[in-house]
């Protein structure tokens, strides 16, 4: 049902009438600054080419012009966009004129195509162009820098829409209680609306905007999305959304009939991203390097999410070439399944494959092979990590030592492999991820879900991130 409202939504928004205006009107002539005023260093904003160009210190330019009192409340905003590499900028709605500093009012919504790399402290800014910035963001890159992109944002009532070349990339729907930091408060949409505001970040970031144009909406329009029930979770991601941590699944699985669609709608909601992952191994779904190639050639994912081979047993080595591998955004594997001292091959997950034996020697191969996958096979993400069969999970914390942990974490920092916190297994525990930290370890969320029910919110992992301190630089991120 929920998708059926977000598609009847969609429809609503772009075919309204009874609007104030039967078409877009034009808020920049191609010319000259006419209706446009940047109180802050204003010499930082240049016209190029029939472009509004930002090339100097911060500075916000704000639409003062004639039309609707530049007061706009329900509407679409359409704007063309191009960065130069490394830029950050962003395009402000329900804001307000102000002197100087970064406007106090309304939304930003985020102009940044790519990772430029770390910045002072190690800074990487993973908020990407068609966030809400810090209250849901993009955390994968969906357009190029120097190439020329429309940017679409409607808001309708209480709901933010956001599209990219018009792909949806950002839904939101401001619950009645909002949390924000305290010097964001104004963080908001205003009950009578506000103006644009075009972003200025600094000397390095270098944007143009063109053809920018405005299509009102009547303000009586009612809410089309549905705001979060759980105010208690939606601080606690907007916390993380603010404080850069990439809220990312990179262990999703389309199974269960579980599709694109509603996996995209999942992550709507809750401002993630999604790593779609395919098994490939013996008896794990592709067994071999051409019926992988043909999937390949064939398939066809959202550029919101990331494409990800999970690399199922010790055979996949023997069994998909290295142009295989490279096809996809990230690798990973688990230890899950390995071939025991009495030649037994084993999936720990099920029961009547799992020969355990005496406890203590099981954990010592087990460790063994963790260490030998982590260190040898060509992975990005150690996933599925410190699982133990049903047999012995209750002695979780006692066959768990501070020897194996330390050999396992030593192994990941050595490595650069990245360890999963995963949520279907609540794995590794606190304890581990705390060490792991402390080794210069780095982190990633996931799930490996068997279908649309068990998708879940991340919550073990956004648990694990606040009780043990993890900041965006401890997370791991695709390129880095």
């Amino acid at each position: 049902m929920k998708l059926i409202a977000l598609a009847f939504a969609t429809l609503l928004l772009s075919s309204c009438s009874g609007t104030p205006s039967d078409e877009w009107i034009s808020l920049f002539d191609g010319e000259s600054m006419e209706g446009w005023t940047a109180p802050e260093n204003p010499d930082s904003w240049q016209i190029e080419d029939g472009a509004i160009v930002t090339h100097g210190e911060r500075s916000h330019l704000f639409y003062t012009g004639d039309v609707l009192n530049h007061q706009f409340k329900n509407f679409e905003l359409s704007l063309e966009v191009k960065s130069q590499p490394g830029a950050n900028s962003g395009v402000y709605i329900h804001t307000e004129l102000q002197d100087e500093g970064w406007p106090a009012k309304g939304y930003e919504c985020q102009v940044h195509n790519a990772d430029p790399g770390a910045g002072p402290d190690d800074y990487v800014e993973h908020k990407l162009t068609g966030s809400i910035y810090a209250v849901r963001n993009v955390w994968k890159q969906v357009q190029a820098d120097e190439e020329w992109f429309n940017y679409r944002i409607v808001v309708q009532g209480k709901t933010i829409q956001t599209y990219i070349n018009d792909l949806l990339v950002v839904e939101y729907t401001e619950p009645a209680e909002l949390w924000r930091p305290e010097d964001w408060e104004g963080r908001k949409l205003s009950e009578t609306g506000g103006t644009f505001a075009l972003q200025c970040h600094d000397p390095g970031s270098v944007v143009a905007f063109r053809n920018i144009k405005v299509l009102p909406l009547a303000d009586d329009l009612p809410t089309p999305g549905t705001p979060p029930e759980d105010l208690e979770f939606e601080e606690q991601i907007v916390r993380l959304a603010t404080d850069n941590i990439p809220l990312i699944d990179f262990h999703t699985h389309l199974k269960g009939g579980l599709t694109l669609e509603e996996a995209l709608a999942h992550a709507r909601m809750y401002g993630f991203n999604y790593g779609i992952a395919v098994n490939c191994g013996l008896k794990m779904g592709f067994e071999s390097d051409d019926e992988l190639q043909a999937y390949l050639d064939t398939v066809l994912l959202s550029p919101l999410v990331w494409h990800a081979m999970q690399a199922e047993g010790r055979e996949w080595l023997d069994l998909f070439s290295e142009e295989s591998r490279n096809r996809f955004d990230y690798v990973f594997t688990d230890a899950m399944t390995w071939t025991n001292n009495r030649g037994v091959r084993q999936r720990l997950w099920i029961p009547d494959e799992t020969d355990v034996g005496d406890p203590q020697d099981f954990m010592d191969q087990l460790v063994d092979n963790i260490v030998k996958v982590v260190s040898s096979e060509p992975i990005d993400i150690h996933v599925n990590p410190t699982f133990l069969p049903a047999e012995i999970a209750d002695r979780y914390d006692e066959l768990w030592t501070d020897e194996r942990i330390d050999r396992v974490v030593k192994a990941l920092a050595e490595s650069g492999v990245a360890l999963e916190i995963n949520n279907r297994y609540k794995l590794p525990s606190a304890t581990i991820i705390k060490k792991a930290k402390e080794a210069g370890v780095k982190f990633t969320l996931g799930t490996n879900n068997g279908g649309a029910n068990d998708l879940g919110r991340m919550e073990y992992g956004i648990r694990m991130i606040q009780e043990c301190g993890l900041t965006s630089t401890d997370m791991w991120y695709p390129g880095y």
